[in-house]
């Protein structure tokens, strides 16, 4: 958080350093504590050992005693350390998503202004629990335990060389196995997750227009078209379990294949007198043990797989948030907005919506933009708000470009009612508060007044506590672009921004909000109005024209609509057909 003291923000790479900071000496503990469990672990195979060539041959109990207590408690500490080893990469895991699941959702909330659908906003957070749930598989255990295979193929060297040999053999030839599964799996995997992104999109789209599928009934095209990007995804994600699977079933073929190989060849040694009895268990079961490891990681490939791509897009992640740096703090705005040379490109596209705009408004003034559909309106108040970037050009709140300022402070000073009013799932103080947690009642209910909805707020039965529901669906249209008005004017912000707020409203509705442009304008404050109806611009001053993605005209009012501003003030309803013949006559020249 930038403070006056400082303000360069951590390079990409340093931003992507700190998520790991502290991670490397767990790696280091977790590599060595995997050390002592291989080295435990080879207590069956020395157990045997000494069973059938000391125990057995000496027929002494007490011997079968000592050395059976000593190897349960060997097998105790193993026990032991495995559990620590298991609980540890469970909390590193939740470290982790402490660290990252808040970037990554920030990130969610970002990426849909640049032209990314919510499905794949999304992924960022199901990357992390894919993370997540890795840490708390067997596949890091597997990859733990790799290192120390070696181990085991001195252990059986020592008791002879060619078992020695055949065991290395067989740990080169699954080695093999897991290099052909990461090679087979790689570009499936990346396939399977991309049709998952796409069929999430479709069926995000479909929840989401679930009134107009249900009343126009194209559910059923609705439903094959997702069976559709279903059935891609499946096959894809078949034919990666496929492969890791079919590989994984060699694998433990040629482990059994390996085991009885090594009790064949050391009964062949025996026989010859090269080898004892209990050196034949001990190397079955050494043997056995060291290819252990590869048969466990390639059973788990596709989960390594998809925590390994999981983690290289966090890590991308956190370093393009790192580049740009963290702005100093600036005194809160008061003076003035200022549009200059802005050209702005749509982030999906990259089509240029709105180009070479300037306009300029003082502190107390109004401004209505209007124009035809399309014509770059709301592309405009977007750009205004710093939701979309500018190519070139730049918006400047008292001589300061958007960048400038911190996205938590500048969201204090500027309140925003976009054309498609959606509330949070939440109450109805909470959403009017934006959520803060320390916002003041009386604060909420200024916003509410100012917005001329208190009254419809305290007739419900739970009044500024009832919920919402998903996307405020518990409101009326009408009911939910006043409360979104209402969260506009919280706090009494320098800048109001407004994309047709009179869409859904009555003629009371209407009556509030001139109120509230001229309670804006009256303190000080800057309001932006785009509007289809006239009716919206009885209180403003400024007239901006839009059409073809350019500014066509910019001034006073009675100049650009030339409405009588009293007449219209007095009797709106009056002058909407006359006034809007008026605009469109203006808008067409």
């Amino acid at each position: 958080m930038a403070t006056g003291k400082g303000f360069k923000g951590k390079s990409g790479r340093s931003q992507a350093t700190d998520i790991t900071q502290g991670f490397r000496g767990i790696a280091i503990f977790l590599f060595s504590l995997s050390g002592v469990i291989n080295v435990l672990a080879l207590t069956g195979s020395i157990y045997m050992l000494q069973i059938y060539d000391r125990a057995l041959t000496s027929g002494s109990v007490p011997t079968l005693l000592a050395l059976s207590l000593l190897a349960v408690g060997l097998y105790l500490f193993q026990g032991i350390f495995d559990i620590i080893r298991s609980q540890v990469l469970v909390r590193v895991g939740g470290r982790l998503d402490r660290k990252i699941a808040p970037m990554a959702h920030r990130v969610s909330i970002d990426m849909p202004r640049f032209g990314f659908s919510t499905s794949e906003a999304l992924e960022r957070g199901r990357d992390v629990d894919t993370v997540r749930s890795f840490l708390g598989s067997q596949g890091p255990v597997a990859l733990f335990d790799l290192p120390w295979m070696p181990l085991y193929v001195l252990f059986v060297y020592m008791l002879h060389p060619y078992l020695g040999a055949l065991t290395l053999g067989g740990v080169v030839v699954l080695t093999l196995l897991t290099i052909a599964t990461e090679l087979m799996t790689r570009g499936r995997a990346a396939e399977a997750h991309k049709a998952a992104i796409v069929r999430n999109q479709i069926a995000d789209s479909n929840a989401r227009n679930a009134e107009v599928i249900k009343a126009m009934g194209f559910a059923g095209r609705a439903v094959a078209r997702f069976t559709r990007a279903n059935a891609e995804h499946l096959s894809l994600q078949t034919g990666t379990s496929d492969v890791s699977g079919t590989l994984g079933a060699i694998s433990r073929v040629l482990r059994m294949l390996l085991q009885s190989a090594i009790l064949g060849l050391g009964a062949f040694l025996t026989i010859n007198g090269d080898l004892s009895a209990g050196a034949i268990i001990a190397a079955s079961v050494a043997s056995t043990r060291a290819l252990a490891p590869v048969d466990l990681a390639i059973g788990n490939w596709k989960n390594v797989v998809q925590a390994r791509s999981a983690w290289r897009r966090l890590k991308e992640t956190a370093i393009a948030l790192g580049k740009a740096p963290e702005p100093m703090e600036l005194p809160a705005p008061t003076r003035s907005l200022k549009v200059e040379k802005l050209t702005v490109a749509a982030p999906a596209s990259g089509r240029v919506l709105l180009s070479e705009a300037d306009l300029q408004l003082e502190a107390g003034q109004a401004l209505g933009v209007i124009g035809p559909s399309g014509g770059g309106k709301t592309t405009l108040v977007r750009a205004i708000t710093g939701i979309w970037p500018s190519l070139r050009g730049s918006v400047r709140l008292d001589d300061a470009e958007l960048s400038q300022w911190r996205d938590e402070f500048l969201g204090c000073h500027i309140g925003y009612l976009p054309q498609e009013v959606a509330l949070l799932d939440g109450t109805i103080g909470e959403n009017i508060c934006r959520f803060d947690p320390d916002a003041e009642p009386r604060a909420i209910v200024d916003a509410a007044r100012a917005a001329g909805v208190h009254e419809m707020i305290v007739r419900l039965p739970d009044g500024y506590h009832t919920q919402l529901g998903s996307q405020g669906m518990a409101l009326s249209a009408g009911q939910r672009q006043r409360v979104g008005l209402a969260r506009a004017l919280y706090g009494n912000p320098f800048l109001v921004v407004m994309d047709e707020p009179n869409s859904n409203l009555d003629a009371e509705g209407e009556a509030a909000l001139t109120t509230a442009i001229v309670a804006i304008r009256a303190r000080g404050g800057i309001a932006v109005v785009v509007a289809h109806r006239p009716s919206a611009l009885s209180a403003v001053d400024l007239v901006a024209v839009v059409q073809n993605g350019k500014v066509t005209a910019f001034g006073p009012k009675n100049t650009i609509v030339q409405t009588p501003p009293q007449q219209e003030m007095e009797n709106p309803a009056k002058t909407d057909r006359p006034a809007r013949s008026r605009i469109k006559a203006r808008v067409s020249a």
